[in-house]
Parts: structure tokens; C-alpha cells; sequence
């Protein structure tokens, strides 16, 4: 019974699986975008930014995630320097969130992989693991990193590049289902309001060049400290010369957009959240 169940699940979500977005408590458009909706089966959060105006991009405003916050009273809660764990999938049916858990692995699409899992036999020339391709990666070695910003702002709408800052970065994801971040331990608290954070990602080649940046309500746990978090300025490349690195807040990257871009790398580099562009895992 169990078997027909789950069969019959993955039949459901066959359809709506696409690219790489974070489940967890406090998020917004957890049921969508629709907000009198609650799908279990959805991708709305997961789908990417691509060369889309800054108004549109920023907090997924193109699909009205920044109109649909969670319930009241809910946050992801960032306890400081501690951790805190998230799920990375390809649809809300493949995390906790959904269905109990059935359909939910060790994986971002809700199947078995091997912990070597890479794509270089079905893919010679580039290596893009196919099955599961919106990974955007060859191994797990190759997974650029991804990122968590904060601001102390409750309102999302005031949300600003200057107030938005990288708090915590992850080597080689997303890869995957559960990702866990160590939290700095000089994180403030946030207002009685709570804080607006965002989950950041820019993969690099297998697929388009594009970018993700998903909103969150969050709240500061265990904050001992009460310095406020500098301004962020942009990151910049600095892999050969660490000199050239941003130091203190930086900003996400913002990048293969129409407006708003931060970043002006090299050519044939492509932007991340990791040392070559300053920050430490």
C-alpha cells in the first residue's frame, strides 16, 4: 500500500520538478504564489532569475514570492554561532514540507544517487550530470557554493542591496537535500518585527548562466552581541590577488540580469560565493 502510495505521488510531481530552491520554516511562497493556496506541489521558489529587470528579480518579485510571506509569527530561526539546517530541492513534494516526508531522500529530486554521483559518462564533453541537470554542476566538487543574507529590516520592502548582507556561505552546494550554515557569533538580534533573509546561489555552466536569490523571514537566536552589521558594498573577484578583496558586510551577487548588476569579473569567470570572490566557507 505504502509502494502505491508513493508510486502514485511521484506521478503527481512528475511535471513540476525544475532547478534547485530552499524549504524551511519562515519562507516565502511555501504553497506558491497564489496565497489562498497551499500546493504541495509546487516549484515556484525554485525556478531561476535570468536577465530580468531589478524589480522583478529581487526577492522573486517576477512570480509575486515577495507579496506571499509566511504565516504570522513564523521565522527561520538563525541561532548565532551555531548552525541551522535547510532542505535544497527541486520541488516542495521532494522535502518535510510535503506529503510527510514520502517522497523526500538523501537528494534535491527525491531519488537514490551514488555518493559519487557525476555526469561525465552520460555527458563526455561537459560532464553535466543530466539527470537532475537544474544542479547545474558535473560533481559534487564542481558546486560553486551558495549563500544566506540578512537584513535588519522586517519590511521586505525595505530591503536594500546596502542592507542585505552575506552572513554565512557553504563549499559545494547545492549537492545535497540538507544543507547545514554556521552562523557567526557576533550576529545581533533582530528587531521585534524579525529580520528579511535570502538564500543566494549563481551556478556556474551546465545550463544558463543564471542566478537565485529566495526570501525569508528570520530571526536571530542566542544573540549576544549589539553592533549593527556593517553596509554591504559588492564582492570582487580576487582568487590571484587577496589584496583585491572586499573586506567586512558584502553584498549578494547580483548577475545576468537586464538591471542591477554588481559584479564585473574577468572574462570567462563566472561569479560565487566562495574564496576566489572573498568569502570563507
Amino acid at each position: 500500500m505504502l509502494a502505491s502510495t508513493t508510486l502514485s505521488l511521484l506521478a503527481l510531481v512528475a511535471a513540476a520538478q525544475a532547478h534547485v530552491g530552499i524549504y524551511a520554516p519562515g519562507m516565502y511562497c511555501k504553497g506558491g504564489s497564489d496565497p489562498t493556496k497551499d500546493d504541495s506541489n509546487t516549484n515556484t521558489v525554485v525556478n531561476p532569475l535570468y536577465n530580468l529587470a531589478k524589480a522583478d528579480w529581487w526577492f522573486q518579485h517576477d512570480r509575486g514570492c515577495d507579496k506571499v510571506p509566511p504565516p504570522e509569527g513564523e521565522f527561520l530561526e538563525i541561532p548565532a554561532g551555531g548552525s541551522f539546517t535547510v532542505e535544497a530541492v527541486h520541488n516542495r513534494a521532494f522535502s518535510t514540507l510535503s506529503y510527510d516526508g514520502k517522497l523526500a531522500t538523501a537528494w534535491p529530486d527525491g531519488k537514490e544517487h551514488p555518493e559519487d554521483w557525476n555526469g561525465f559518462e552520460t555527458d563526455p564533453r561537459e560532464g553535466c550530470i543530466q539527470d537532475g541537470g537544474a544542479l547545474h554542476v558535473q560533481n559534487k566538487g564542481n558546486a560553486t557554493g551558495t549563500a544566506w543574507a540578512i537584513s535588519y529590516e522586517s519590511d521586505i520592502s525595505k530591503v536594500t542591496m546596502e542592507n542585505l548582507a552575506v552572513f554565512s556561505v557553504l563549499e559545494h552546494t547545492p549537492w545535497k537535500r540538507l544543507a547545514t550554515y554556521q552562523v557567526p557569533a557576533a550576529m545581533p538580534a533582530c528587531p521585534p518585527g524579525g529580520c528579511t533573509c535570502a538564500w543566494l546561489w549563481v551556478p556556474k555552466g551546465c545550463g544558463q548562466p543564471n542566478m537565485y536569490m529566495q526570501g525569508f523571514k528570520c530571526k536571530v537566536t542566542r544573540a549576544t552581541s549589539t553592533a549593527p552589521i556593517a553596509a554591504a558594498v559588492p564582492p570582487t573577484y580576487c582568487k590571484d590577488d587577496k589584496t583585491k578583496c572586499t573586506k567586512g558586510a558584502k553584498q549578494m551577487i547580483a548577475w545576468n540580469q537586464a538591471e542591477g548588476k554588481n559584479v564585473f569579473p574577468p572574462n570567462g569567470v563566472s561569479p560565487a560565493y566562495n574564496e576566489a570572490w572573498g568569502w570563507k566557507n
